[in-house]
């Protein structure tokens, strides 16, 4: 008998990428059926029928987290489908996953581009056409500036803190991070801040590695217009692809950050 969360969960997965989703699924039939179980009642009853995210934002959190991780081809596929399924362009997964270049390197990239082409070419057969959507516009204005202003935006004081710190022992470190990081990649203009923040707050949640950095960009993320349960419920999507330690992690994180916001 197929429990109510069954149920709902396969309900949900249908609705993200019911044909990729399934071949998961009936994958694991022969070795691990409760795996298969597990997967539908926790990761999409449970998690994906929560309504304080929407699925495009989930889905975009989910592509950035497991670029990042880099070892999960399979289920990138499964949520690069689910991505375009729900509502996400072509040109917008393209930016997620360019965009993990800054926390995850080129390797991770180019492996996930590589992924989404794959995506593509299969949709493509089966007549899906997806929308390509806006193509970013050329920077026109001196890259070290621009990167300046596109890290203001996130917090005012960010850039007199990293020159602080940096300038004299690194500050080809900080050139490098505000023309690359800021002026190349953030300041692009065919994804918006909310989903860049997304999927930077996933991924740097799934990788684990970068406290003070996720710190960082949940301060951003509120700043740009982010909600504390959109936050919160980011970290609870991070379980079900890099662990409980993560999500608790990210949660104690955005946790501090709010006691720090309340008490300025």
């Amino acid at each position: 008998m197929q429990s109510e969360r069954f149920k709902k969960g396969w309900g949900k997965l249908q609705e993200i990428d019911g044909e990729a989703g399934e071949k998961v699924i009936e994958s694991l039939k022969d070795i691990s059926p409760d795996l298969g179980m597990y997967i539908i009642e926790y990761g999409f009853g449970d998690i994906y029928s929560r309504n304080g995210l929407d699925l495009k934002s989930k889905e975009i959190a989910v592509v950035a987290a497991l670029t990042a991780m880099g070892n999960a081809e399979p289920q990138l596929k499964v949520h690069i489908n689910g991505a375009l399924n729900t509502g996400s362009s072509i040109n917008e997964v393209k930016e997620v996953i360019m965009q993990m270049s800054v926390y995850s390197g080129f390797p991770s990239c180019i492996n996930a581009m590589n992924t989404l082409k794959g995506v593509l070419e299969e949709r493509q057969k089966h007549g899906i056409k997806d929308e390509v959507g806006k193509t970013a516009d050329k920077i026109t204005m001196d890259r070290l500036k621009l990167g300046e202003q596109e890290l203001t935006k996130l917090d005012s004081l960010q850039v007199e803190k990293l020159k602080s710190a940096y300038n004299d022992f690194s500050p080809d470190l900080v050139k490098f991070m505000l023309e690359y990081g800021y002026a190349d990649i953030f300041s692009r203009n065919n994804l918006s801040e909310k989903y860049r923040q997304i999927a930077t707050i996933s991924a740097l949640t799934a990788l684990g590695t970068a406290k003070p950095q996720l710190k960082f960009h949940i301060n951003a993320g509120l700043n740009i217009g982010l909600t504390e349960i959109e936050i919160k419920e980011i970290m609870i999507l991070m379980s079900i692809y890099s662990g409980f330690p993560s999500a608790i992690n990210g949660t104690n994180m955005l946790k501090e950050v709010l006691t720090e916001r309340t008490k300025k």
